[in-house]
């Protein structure tokens, strides 16, 4: 009697693969390369776990690939052109699929991820910078469209005072300004002598 095939599946598996990797990275232990960076003579040592770099980047696969157990026990890379800072986040994201950088280093990233042939972070950058400049383009939107409604809305009392400024023009062409044409409210003497006649 066969029983049926059941998938036995952990979401959290390679989370915790990914923690533990970056662990034994981060205390030096199972280390078995070293990937020497230099920039305008700023220069640091890095080491990491080919089988992660491998799997992670392109470039590190072709390097260790090719290699014949030189350099003894541990393997050296040495990198010019990248600086240390973005190779440091480089490797933090490789072991964990997530690094904060500064909105202006989204491009040097962007750069080393196609140096080194890391699809994830290229593809990350990507989608980030697309963010980033949508976000740009709404402001932009935001902004353009503030000013045409501070505009309309400078151009609408201007537009207030210019019609009570006519209304107040035919208010005064109905009244006379010269107090002669005005009607006078005092009698004048024949009416006043015909009231006192009455009396």
């Amino acid at each position: 009697m066969e029983s049926n095939a059941v998938l036995l599946e952990s979401k959290s598996s390679p989370i915790n693969l990914l923690n533990e990797m970056h662990q034994l990275r981060l205390l030096g232990h199972l280390c078995d390369v070293t990937v020497s960076v230099e920039y305008y003579g700023v220069r640091a040592e890095f080491v990491a776990h080919k089988a992660v770099l491998a799997a992670t980047s392109k470039f590190f696969k072709e390097v260790f690939l090719k290699e014949k157990g030189m350099d003894g026990p541990r393997t050296i890379v040495f990198l010019n052109e990248v600086q240390v800072a973005d190779f440091a986040s480089f490797l933090e994201f490789v072991y964990t699929a997530r690094v904060e950088v500064e909105e202006d280093r989204v491009q040097r990233m962007l750069e080393i991820a196609e140096k080194l042939k890391c699809l994830d972070l290229s593809e990350t950058c990507f989608q980030l910078k697309k963010q980033m400049l949508e976000s740009v383009l709404l402001e932009l939107q935001n902004f353009s469209e503030s000013q045409n409604s501070e505009e309309e809305s400078a151009a609408q009392p201007s537009v207030l005072l210019e019609s009570k400024a006519a209304a107040a023009a035919d208010d005064q062409a109905d009244c006379p300004l010269d107090p002669q044409d005005a009607p006078a409210d005092r009698a004048s003497p024949e009416t006043s002598a015909t009231k006192l006649k009455e009396k």
